[in-house]
């Protein structure tokens, strides 16, 4: 797998509108240093395996030609916008994204929080099995837009599939 990082975005306070960043600093069992999430304070912040969240391109791409939804980047919510990498493959699996290792705890379906936020009927029902992937940081480093992402090989011997 050789996906890349096509957008990051982080909302600095819940409900805050997502901000555009061309890095951030990821660290591990807290989030992404300037996100709601670092801070304790989104909406999901009580639920584990939430410290950082990923979204495809090529989902989005898909939403609006199945749905006529233009999702532009950020409005998902997600942290980061991703291409070429299948993320609902992920889940359980430890990946490297930019500099930091991190692991996909469950997939990021949608929830009405989005779609009341976007007041756009139907955002959740377009998003199911498309939203994304929620990811606990095992190692913090730095993640710039166009880093790779790529799957770590467990160690021979390991018990992990």
């Amino acid at each position: 797998m050789n996906g890349a990082v096509r957008y990051i975005h982080c909302a600095p306070e819940r409900g805050a509108e997502p901000e555009s960043v061309q890095a951030v600093q990821a660290v591990a069992g807290a989030g992404l240093r300037g996100d709601r999430y670092f801070e304790q304070a989104g909406t999901f912040a009580d639920r584990e395996g939430n410290e950082l969240t990923l979204i495809e391109t090529e989902a989005l791409a898909a939403v609006e030609r199945d749905y006529g939804i233009d999702l532009d980047p950020g409005m998902h919510r997600r942290n980061i916008t991703t291409e070429a990498v299948s993320l609902n493959h992920l889940v359980d699996t430890e990946f490297r994204i930019g500099e930091a290792v991190c692991t996909g705890t469950e997939l990021c379906e949608p929830c009405s929080y989005l779609e009341r936020h976007l007041e756009s009927n139907g955002v959740r029902d377009a998003l199911v099995h498309r939203g994304g992937l929620r990811c606990r940081i095992l190692d913090g480093g730095r993640i710039r837009v166009g880093d790779g992402i790529e799957t770590i090989e467990p160690a021979v011997g390991s018990s992990k599939p």
